[in-house]
């Protein structure tokens, strides 16, 4: 009776699973595995320029940070942006030089500047500031530089009798520069044959009338700025045009660049004194100075300008850069800060200050009178947005 009971039960499975469809379940869950198993450790956002009046040519600009899937709390706020056209190699090791860490310590040992302190070992890049050798250079290539916010572009004299530190160079790249691409400095002048090219014409007009020489005079101008101003020339300020974008300013006509250097800054020339020294420039800030026209600039804006977008995601990422913890004053005791010591976390009745005792938070410190914020500096025409003016956003710009 068992043996006919199963053999019924085992007959009656069989057909059960004859009468059913076959499907492909090994091709089906095969199929879910690998369309789970390929999505993407990173994705890509984009991340618009949210500044309403910037200039035309640098409006709407987007940048695209890539994003990864949180497997881990360290990497679930972290945001790069994407440069793919960075080179992956290493610097050229003739021009840089070692860092010496410090760790926040002057020449007596004492701590001057509080929470520095380890980070990863790295070599300064040096960056030719000063754009003295004129001729053509071509651009090898764009890296990354540790040291600076910035990206710096690889340069190389075209001319071969060119030799030593003249033939490679390493200048800030400007947004938009990329390798193969051309730079020239004017800051010795305009070359004679290029001179010779533009001017050329004067010669055959000077017996014509003074409209005709004028004009001719205009048109050559504007040739002449046509074929010098280009991304990442650099040239003085009284040869670049109203209206360009510059960066790498020079407040000293034999000096280095110090003005207008940090990733996606740009300065803006206003106006050019008629038979004056100066040329009117708006900084980034929305400043407006007086900068001599025989001091230098670059043409374009500095490069990387999704970098303030950035988030480094965990305070390791920070110790990397060489950054300690930065203690609150309320965390610590009463001989170490004016908020600290006391039951709890309160600073009580106490007016913001700094460790040294400098009032904060908005408090003014500078002294009045003509060291004072206003009128301090006789080459600022009009001063930067602060306070109500930076908050309400009404600027220069």
């Amino acid at each position: 009776m068992f043996g006919i009971r199963a053999g019924y039960s085992l007959l009656q499975s069989f057909t059960t699973v004859a009468a059913q469809p076959k499907f492909p379940s090994r091709t089906i869950c095969h199929a879910l595995r690998t369309s789970l198993s390929a999505r993407n450790y990173a994705t890509t956002s984009n991340f618009k320029n949210k500044k309403e009046e910037v200039i035309a040519s640098f409006d709407h600009v987007e940048a695209e940070y890539k994003t990864y899937k949180p497997i881990t709390p360290g990497i679930r706020h972290l945001k790069r942006p994407i440069n793919p056209h960075l080179y992956k190699g290493k610097p050229v090791r003739l021009l840089t030089v070692p860092l010496r860490r410090k760790g926040g310590r002057n020449s007596t040992g004492r701590i001057t500047v509080r929470f520095r302190g380890g980070g990863h070992k790295r070599r300064i890049r040096v960056v030719d500031f000063m754009r003295n050798e004129p001729g053509v250079y071509d651009v090898v290539r764009i890296e990354y530089d540790p040291g600076r916010s910035a990206h710096i572009a690889l340069i190389t004299a075209r001319d071969p009798k060119t030799e030593g530190t003249a033939k490679w160079k390493y200048i800030l790249a400007p947004e938009g520069l990329r390798a193969g691409d051309v730079v020239q400095s004017f800051r010795s002048g305009i070359p004679e044959d290029l001179h010779r090219e533009v001017f050329g014409t004067q010669e055959e007009t000077a017996g014509n009338a003074e409209e005709d020489k004028a004009t001719t005079d205009a048109l050559a101008v504007g040739i002449l700025s046509g074929k010098t101003i280009k991304l990442g020339n650099c040239l003085p300020l009284r040869l670049i045009p109203t209206g360009t974008v510059i960066h790498c300013i020079s407040l000293n006509p034999q000096g280095k660049a110090i003005l207008v250097r940090s990733a996606g800054t740009f300065a803006q020339v206003l106006h050019h004194e008629e038979g004056g020294r100066y040329s009117h420039v708006r900084l980034q800030s929305g400043e407006i100075r007086k900068v001599l026209q025989s001091c230098v600039a670059t043409v374009g804006k500095v490069s990387n300008a999704a970098w303030h977008g950035r988030s480094l995601g965990k305070a390791g990422r920070n110790r990397w850069l060489g950054w300690r913890p930065r203690v609150r004053g309320v965390a610590m005791n009463a001989c170490d800060h004016p908020h600290g010591g006391g039951r709890g976390k309160s600073k009580s009745n106490k007016h913001p200050v700094s460790v040294w005792g400098w009032p904060t938070k908005g408090k003014r410190t500078r002294k009045p009178g003509p060291k004072g914020p206003k009128n301090s500096n006789k080459m600022v025409l009009k001063e930067r947005p602060r306070g109500k003016e930076k908050r309400s956003g009404v600027s220069s710009r």
